[in-house]
C-alpha cells in the first residue's frame, strides 16, 4: 500500500495510524483488507437510504476516467474537504491513490478553505462550501488558487452559478450516484465552455426510456446499465440536459410542470430555502404551491412576492398558494424532502 498525505507517504497499515483523521483511517483500512469492496450508502432522496457494497474495481475504473480527463497525475494536489462517509469523498481519496497524488486533507465544514495554504489542482465540494468559500475575500482568493473543482451533491443556485462566472476555477457540475460509484457526467458551469448540457466521462452514453428518463450506459462498471428518475432533454447519446425527478414533475390541466425550473427562476425572489411542489386541486388535477423555509409573512409581503411571481412565471407555473414551514426535513445526507410536514 502507499498513499501520500499532506505530503507524508504512508507505506504500511501501521503507519495509517498517524493520520489525524479516524474517518480517513477507516476508509483506508477497509480499502485495504482482503474484501473486494467497500461499504456505500444511498443518499435517501428519494427513500430511506440503503447500504449498498461499492466494489473496488468500479471505484478504481471510475477513479481512472476522472483522472484522465481532470490530468491527475503524481504531482497533483488534490483536496479532501468532504466525509469519506459519502461516496464523494471516497472517490477523492481513490483517485489520489492510482495516481499517486499528494492528498491535501482538512476536516469536512462548510468553509474548507479557511486555514489551507497550498494552492489546490483539484477538489470536489457540495455548493454550500463553494458559497462559503466567496463569501469573503480572503477564502474567495484561496479558492481562485484552485485549479479545478466538481461540485455535487445538491443543486447549484443560479445566484450561486452567476458568481462562478467571476472566478478563474474551472467550475464543473456533477451528475451520478453512489450506484455509479460517484460521477459519469459533467457540465460546464464557467469559461468558453460554459453549457446547459451534461456531458459523458470516458465510454458513458445514454438513451430515454418511455417517461423520457435517463438511462445510463457504463460499460467501465459491473452493472454497466442504470435507469434512473431523472427526466432529460437528450441532446444526443453524449450529452443531455437534466430538466428534473420524475417523482417531483407536477402534472397541472395536462401541462406538465418540472419544480427544479421554476425554483431556478424565482431564486433571486426569495432568499430563504423553498421549494415547489404540488397540491391537489379539483379543476386542474394538481397545481403548484410554494413553500418556504421561514415564520409566516405578512399579506403585504406575500402579496409582493405574488406580482413578481405572475410577472415573472407562465399562468401554469406561478404557485396558487405559499406555504411557510420554519424548519425544512432533511434527508440524513442534508437534501431537503418536498413534502409539507
Amino acid at each position: 500500500m502507499t498513499i501520500k498525505i499532506n505530503g507524508i507517504r504512508y507505506t504500511t497499515p501501521e503507519a495509517l495510524q498517524a493520520i489525524d483523521n479516524p474517518d480517513v483511517v477507516t476508509f483506508l483500512q477497509e480499502w485495504y483488507d482482503d474484501k473486494d469492496h467497500v461499504t456505500g450508502h444511498t443518499s435517501g432522496s428519494t427513500g430511506t437510504p440503503k447500504t449498498i457494497r461499492l466494489s473496488k474495481q468500479d471505484m478504481l475504473a471510475s477513479a481512472k476516467i476522472t483522472n484522465a480527463y481532470f490530468d491527475i497525475h503524481s504531482e497533483s494536489r488534490l483536496l479532501l474537504c468532504l466525509s469519506p462517509s459519502y461516496i464523494a469523498g471516497k472517490m477523492m481519496i481513490v483517485r489520489s491513490i492510482l495516481a499517486g497524488a499528494d492528498l491535501i486533507v482538512v476536516p469536512p465544514s462548510s468553509s474548507p478553505l479557511k486555514n489551507l495554504e497550498q494552492d489546490i489542482d483539484f477538489a470536489a465540494m457540495v455548493p454550500m462550501q463553494v458559497e462559503t468559500c466567496l463569501a469573503t475575500p480572503e477564502t474567495a482568493e484561496k479558492f481562485s488558487r484552485i485549479k479545478q473543482v466538481i461540485i455535487g451533491g445538491a443543486a447549484l443556485s443560479p445566484v450561486l452559478e452567476e458568481r462562478l462566472q467571476q472566478v478563474p476555477t474551472r467550475c464543473y457540475s456533477t451528475y451520478g450516484m453512489t450506484e455509479t460509484v460517484s460521477h459519469v457526467a459533467l457540465r460546464d458551469i464557467n469559461g468558453v465552455k460554459k453549457s446547459p448540457d451534461y456531458f459523458a466521462l470516458g465510454n458513458v452514453h445514454f438513451e430515454t426510456d418511455e417517461r423520457q428518463c435517463l438511462i445510463i450506459h457504463a460499460p467501465h462498471l459491473h452493472q454497466q446499465t442504470f435507469t434512473t428518475n431523472d427526466i432529460v432533454n437528450l441532446v444526443d447519446t453524449t450529452r443531455f440536459e437534466w430538466l428534473g425527478r420524475h417523482d417531483n414533475v407536477i402534472n397541472s390541466g395536462g401541462v406538465k410542470l418540472f419544480p427544479e425550473k421554476i425554483e431556478a427562476k424565482i431564486a433571486l425572489l426569495v432568499k430563504q430555502r423553498f421549494f415547489i411542489m404540488p397540491e391537489e386541486d379539483t379543476r386542474l388535477g394538481q397545481r403548484t404551491v410554494l413553500v418556504i423555509e421561514d415564520i409566516p409573512w405578512d399579506k403585504a409581503g406575500k402579496k409582493r412576492l405574488q406580482e413578481q411571481l405572475k410577472q415573472l412565471l407562465h399562468p401554469y407555473e406561478v404557485p396558487k398558494k405559499i406555504y411557510f414551514r420554519e424548519h425544512f426535513t432533511e434527508t440524513y445526507s442534508g437534501k431537503v424532502i418536498r413534502k409539507l410536514m
